[in-house]
């Protein structure tokens, strides 16, 4: 019987949790591209972590989406229906920070989610690892790119290349592809068996490399460059805007703490804008280090990476930042010079032109000059796309109707909805009827066919 099976997964990023609640036929569930979003919600509030202070209020926050997930999911569903909560590099760097902090706000998630009617699997804190291999299964299960089913129930091995998958989350962003070539670090190496093929898959994450920390570290760079005046002037700003800092809101992650300085940290800054392109990228690619390299070729801090091959997806805030450049700015990104053109116009156009241009986005208009700058630096100079391989690149935040993330692959792989091994030719005795049923009415057509044309014909001749 075709009836429907649900699974929801929290994902609690750094800066604010998403819940999905995915969907899909209890008969197909060994499918690719079958499992797709029923419905999806939005926390109110900021990440898990950054409750540290009052964890109780981190669990609390959950309770409107997982009142929609009663309602989302049949009734007589709710005890069948798989619950996690998978959290990333936010919780990473409390788990870093202050351990006993991020236990507590995870005690606290799991008291609310086990309160509920579903069957909870599980809270955990996701390796950086495994959120670049979970959002690479996610975009290639969704485009069918392991396995097919054909018209007869018959699996088709497509032998599809797969798609490398670029996530750029919060506090930590990741790159994911195969390769055909040596994997130098160990750590970067990930074998999956999937459908009964071996896929061999270079991962890392780079923790600290978030669009929130990248912002933090690039306040650091800018104040460390100006010895920490009263006033610093900021290229990656636009003109017109001015905020007034306190070092303890620059200071407060395991990202900037290193350059932490010996001034009071409720010491008031005050920032201003002067948007100057070629300025700001060159403070942020001081968050890169080029120098230290002990393999065969490496992206940037001393990580291996092989050369990037194939097609890739950029999503979360690589997508959100391409399509600011597209949609608000109007200019088109198919190329590096593209990307370095539009970071440059974004940094030379005053908050208030921005302002006109995209008053809905009024809260994040000051960030986009260095978020392009970085974006552009990361792909070119850090992962080593070119002209050649840049276009390869497709910036977008879905497939069909959803998501792309890690969430949906996380759910797979612990549902066990992608076998190991090949699916036993879906019910082959299946199958055989079905040769033996369209054999049979092939045969039946063909024959009223030859009859009819018979009948005519005889009926043509003795009508003479």
């Amino acid at each position: 019987p075709l009836y429907l099976q649900y699974g929801i997964v929290l994902d609690a990023g750094s800066s604010h949790t998403a819940m999905f609640v995915y969907k899909w036929p209890a008969d197909k569930e060994n499918d690719t591209g079958v499992v797709s979003e029923h419905s999806m919600c939005d926390v109110e509030g900021p990440g898990i972590s950054s409750y540290s202070s009052n964890p109780p209020a981190a669990g609390k926050s959950l309770e409107p989406c997982l009142n929609q997930a009663l309602r989302d999911v049949p009734k007589e569903k709710h005890a069948g229906t798989p619950l996690y909560l998978g959290a990333t590099a936010g919780m990473r760097l409390l788990n870093i920070a202050n351990l006993q902090a991020s236990n507590a706000v995870l005690s606290a998630v799991t008291a609310m989610l086990k309160s509920y009617p579903f069957d909870f699997r599980g809270a955990k804190i996701l390796s950086g690892e495994e959120e670049g291999v979970f959002g690479w299964v996610t975009a290639n299960y969704l485009l069918e790119n392991f396995i097919k089913r054909g018209w007869l129930g018959e699996w088709i091995q497509p032998k599809k290349k797969t798609l490398g998958a670029m996530d750029f989350g919060g506090a930590s962003t990741q790159i994911t592809f195969e390769t055909g070539e040596t994997i130098e670090d160990p750590r970067n190496e990930v074998i999956l068996k999937l459908y009964g093929q071996p896929y061999k898959v270079y991962t890392h994450s780079f923790l600290c490399y978030g669009r929130d920390q990248v912002l933090k570290r690039l306040l650091s760079k800018l104040l460390q460059a100006e010895s920490y005046q009263a006033t610093v002037p900021n290229p990656c700003w636009p003109t017109g805007y001015h905020k007034s800092l306190s070092l303890s809101s620059i200071y407060d992650s395991p990202c900037t703490e290193k350059e932490k300085p010996s001034l009071p940290l409720n010491t008031i800054v005050t920032m201003a804008g002067t948007g100057n392109g070629s300025l700001c990228a060159l403070h942020v690619s001081k968050l890169f280090d080029f120098t230290t390299c002990s393999f065969s070729r490496c992206s940037f801090d001393g990580i291996f990476q092989p050369e990037v091959s194939g097609n890739f997806i950029a999503f979360s805030a690589f997508f959100y930042t391409v399509d600011f450049i597209q949609t608000v700015m109007e200019r088109p990104v198919h190329s590096p010079r593209d990307l370095k053109d539009a970071a440059e116009t974004i940094c030379a156009t005053s908050l208030s032109e921005l302002l006109q241009k995209a008053p809905k986005l009024e809260k994040r208009l000051s960030d986009y000059c260095a978020t392009s700058m970085f974006v552009y630096l990361l792909t070119t100079k850090g992962y080593n796309f070119n002209n050649h391989s840049f276009p390869n690149i497709a910036f977008q935040k879905k497939v069909g109707e959803t998501s792309i993330g890690w969430a949906l692959g996380y759910m797979l792989n612990l549902t066990n909805m992608i076998p190991a091994e090949k699916p036993a030719s879906h019910k082959s005795m299946l199958y055989n009827y079905w040769v033996i049923l369209i054999l049979l009415f092939v045969v039946t057509t063909l024959t009223a066919l030859v009859t009819a044309v018979y009948l005519l014909r005889h009926s043509k001749s003795s009508a003479i």
